[in-house]
This record gives C-alpha cells, structure tokens and sequence, in this order.
C-alpha cells in the first residue's frame, strides 16, 4: 500500500511525523507519493523512513529532479502518461549519474508542464495527448476540451519547443 499525500485536491496535507508514524507501525504501507510541492516535507519523510525498506516517490513533475537529489526512489509524474520521454530523461541521466545532464532534462519538462496549468486537470493533459495527434476522448463533466485560445496555444507553443510536437 502506498500513501499518497495530495494536499491540493484533498484540502489537507500529511505531515512527516505522520508518514513516519504510519511507516513504522502499518507493515503493509511500504512507502508514498507526496504530490504537496515541499521538497522539505519530501526531505523528511525520506529521512525518517531510511530505516526501513519504505520508498517515497516525488508527485510533482517540476520537482522531480529535486525529488531524486534528496533520496526519492523516483517519480509518479502526470507527464509521464503522454510525455514519458521527458520524465525519463530527468530519472534516466540522474540514475546514471549525469546530474547535469538530469537538470537540464527537467529545465526542459518544466514550461511544458506549467502550461498545463492554465487549465483544469485532466483537461489540460487530454488537451496534450490530442496535441500530439493523438485520441484521448473528452474530459470527464463538467470539463469540457479545451478550446483554441491563449490557453492552447500556450501548451501548443511549449510542446513545440520541447520538441514533442
């Protein structure tokens, strides 16, 4: 079982104390994904856990190289659903010892990702998927696709940068 610590669609954040608590006492919880967007919670729920085979996965795409610098075991990333190059790129050169290298890949999955927060998710995913030329049917009501506009173009123009389209 894994926790998995979303303070931004639940309204409430887990605090390391609790993941530690939760960690060492539940056997079955053997680690998380911490989508909060503080790398020092991410920091400390990895340094209270080290003790125990309890691995913690960085939930935030823009945070996925700091993620790996503080000891995540890796990254549950959105992207990853219609960009796994750009995911695998950061994880890959970091694993491989390129932090260099893993830092640039991420500079270039940032202002792909950070378009899409110009619009509701999933739409701005499916918006991407299609982007790509690809079918993602429509987004669960009420989000509706998004129509062409600044919004779009903004993702458009970023893919297109990045090399995805």
């Amino acid at each position: 079982m894994l926790i998995y610590n979303n303070p931004g669609r639940v309204g409430y954040g887990l605090t390391a104390a609790f993941v530690d608590r939760l960690a060492h006492e539940v056997p079955n919880i053997v680690g998380m994904k911490d989508t909060s967007g503080d790398i020092t919670l991410t920091e400390e729920c990895i340094r209270r856990t080290r003790d125990i085979d309890f691995k913690v996965f960085g939930g935030k795409d823009t945070l996925l190289y700091a993620s790996l610098c503080v000891g995540a075991a890796g990254g549950v990333c959105t992207a990853g659903n219609f960009m796994p190059v750009l995911i695998g790129d950061v994880y890959e050169k970091f694993a491989a010892g390129d932090l260099k290298g893993s830092l640039e890949a991420q500079f270039k999955l940032n202002p792909v990702r950070l378009s899409m927060d110009l619009v509701p998710f999933p739409n701005a995913a499916k918006d991407m998927i299609r982007l790509e030329g690809r079918e993602a049917g429509v987004p669960y009501l009420p989000g509706l696709p998004t129509e062409e506009g600044p919004q779009l173009e903004a993702m458009r123009k970023a893919m297109k940068e990045a090399g995805l389209i």
